[in-house]
């Protein structure tokens, strides 16, 4: 039998500080934790941090107010100074490794230098731009953290000593891949916070009188991060949009067992552009690079999971049909003992509602599953087995949920729940899980909830489902349209993908063009000249006259149709600060 080791012990780091008081001087921002460690001084005309003892005295005590906070999670700099970034609402949404999890209700950035230098009135304008951002990246849902656990590693690789650091601080250990605010760390350090890092405890499960916990984290990369439309396939490195890591743990008496997959989007070089039309054409872009970037993808992969197993589950026809092409002869060239190809066509076989033929897929690669394993430890910290590989399916028709159910069938016997009944209680607990979780995580990319989100939770379509499913794809029609493309510079700017710099070209176009490709305008003037139209007809009866100009306002709400039709592109929200591949 192959022999593992024992799981190090983790050595206590000092716990981070969960609650501070802020007290907003007119010349300092003052941080003071409620344990009594040294006061946290930020100067708000220098923009300098600094360990005080006590609060300084104020020229302007009227002016002092104070709140609880829950964090810093760092600071980002704009053109007129800099940004702190404070947790001032949280709530306990479970436990990992058993330390609290939480999730932030809400967010405010302070405005920390004031400058009134802004000599043109383009600068001006711009930080206006950015402030706006701001209010929508405060506003975005998702944010999760811990004081005293990492939350961006999973639990295989977190009990390896090889890979983690014991002496280092939570920040420090913190896999840069999942730190959302990695970038505005390097102004502050004092809180460990992450973008989509999730742990529902599903809930303890009685089951022969032994509680069973059954939980669920999801960890979503930050390096090509975004919305649906705006952030398609890879970029230049081999990071791709969409990029989740899911952890499915199973807890009872001592033993933990672990299981990961990753899912995101098709590694290839492609765009998806909306233009007013439900489905936006796709379309691969630098098909030179395109070999290179593939290579580089699934070599990080092999690289920290071990093997990997690419499920494709995309349309083999269709507009999706060139990806699935394209995909399949990059993946051709590539496959080797370590990484394995596994084509499906879902949708020819499937269709809408045969799900129950996805066992063909689940049996053409359960020796590959079996061989990849999962991650085991016993109540004496020994580990009994390795995850020694993991499967990788497309952000587009992406079905991870099912995929782990079908594991955990496979593995219930090897964990000790053999029985019909302890792995029918252990499923429907998985599938109820799934309910919360696959909402959520698809709610980040898409704005909406996951399609499909009955078969989840019934195992079956249900016309209430077809019915959420269509409001969700209307919903995401006009976020993809018009918001995603302001929400996806919320993200970049935040993340640190843009740097505000003085002296770059401003990023916010104000011409006149801008003005007249304005949809909100666009509409105003369609609406107008329809109803002008309409009114001149009922009048014809009474004024033959009037015939003509019914034509004149029709004509030209179907030119204003015609021209909004032909430049679509123009008339959607579109990011302004990074560009789609780079």
């Amino acid at each position: 039998m192959e022999k593992f080791d024992e799981v190090e012990k983790c050595i206590p780091l000092p716990r981070l500080c969960g609650q501070l008081r802020l007290w907003e001087l007119p010349e300092h921002f003052v941080f003071r934790p409620l344990d009594g460690r040294p006061l946290l001084s930020i100067n708000r005309l220098t923009g300098t941090p600094s360990l005080i003892n006590e609060i300084p005295l104020s020229t302007n005590q009227t002016s002092v107010q104070t709140m609880i906070v829950y964090g810093v999670a760092g600071a980002i700099k704009l053109l007129a100074g800099l940004y702190i970034l404070v947790i001032t609402g949280r709530e306990c949404v479970g436990q990992s490794r058993g330390h609290p999890v939480f999730r932030a209700s809400s967010l405010r950035f302070l405005h920390c230098v004031v400058r009134d230098d802004l000599s043109f009135q383009e600068q001006k304008k711009d930080e206006y731009q950015y402030l706006r951002l701001l209010k929508i990246a405060e506003t975005t849902p998702g944010l999760y953290f811990s004081y005293e656990v990492d939350l961006t590693r999973n639990t295989q690789i977190s009990h390896d000593p090889s890979k983690v650091q014991r002496s280092q601080t939570l920040w420090q250990q913190a896999d840069p891949k999942f730190l959302w605010n990695r970038e505005m760390l390097k102004f502050l350090t004092e809180a460990n916070f992450t973008i989509d890092t999730r742990k529902y405890p599903l809930r303890q499960i009685l089951v022969n009188d032994r509680f069973i916990t059954l939980s669920l984290i999801s960890r979503r990369a930050v390096d090509r991060i975004g919305t649906r439309m705006w952030r398609r396939g890879a970029d230049l490195q081999g990071n791709v949009a969409n990029f989740v890591e899911t952890e499915q743990m199973l807890e009872l008496d001592g033993y933990l067992a672990s299981y990961v997959l990753v899912r995101g989007s098709i590694p290839l070089l492609w765009e998806q552009i909306v233009d007013l039309t439900y489905k936006p054409v796709l379309s691969t872009v630098y098909p030179s690079q395109t070999p290179k970037v593939v290579e580089r993808h699934f070599q990080d992969l092999c690289e920290k999971y071990g093997s990997v197993l690419a499920v494709d589950l995309i349309n083999q026809q269709g507009l999706e049909g060139v990806l699935s092409v394209a995909y399949k002869n990059a993946m051709i060239k590539l496959e080797n003992e370590k990484l394995k190809y596994v084509p499906f066509d879902f949708h020819r076989v499937c269709g809408q509602i045969h799900f129950d033929k996805l066992s063909t897929l689940h049996d053409q690669i359960a020796e590959q599953l079996m061989q990849q394993g999962f991650y085991l430890v016993n109540s004496e910290r020994k580990v009994v087995q390795a995850q020694n590989g993991v499967v990788r399916t497309n952000c587009i028709d992406c079905l991870d949920r099912v995929n782990q159910e079908e594991r955990w069938k496979r593995n219930c016997k090897r964990s000790g729940f053999s029985s019909c009944k302890k792995k029918s209680i252990i499923i429907l607990a998985l599938r109820s899980t799934s309910t919360i979780y696959g909402p959520i995580t698809v709610m980040q990319y898409t704005g909406t909830p996951a399609l499909k989100g009955d078969f989840v939770r019934h195992g079956r379509r249900t016309i209430s489902g077809f019915i959420q499913d269509g409001i969700s794809a209307l919903t995401r029609y006009y976020l993809n349209n018009f918001k995603d493309g302001a929400r996806q510079d919320a993200m970049d700017l935040v993340a640190g993908h843009y740097v505000v710099t003085r002296g770059k070209p401003s990023p916010f176009p104000f011409g006149l063009h801008e003005a007249i490709t304005c949809m909100p305008l666009a509409t105003s003037l369609i609406l107008l000249f329809f109803v002008c139209s309409a009114l001149s007809l009922r009048r014809v009866e009474k004024d033959p006259g009037q015939l003509f100009n019914a034509v004149v306002w029709a004509t030209l709400t179907a030119s204003i149709v015609s021209a909004v039709r032909l430049n679509g592109r123009q008339f959607c929200s579109r990011p302004r600060l990074c560009k789609l591949i780079s």
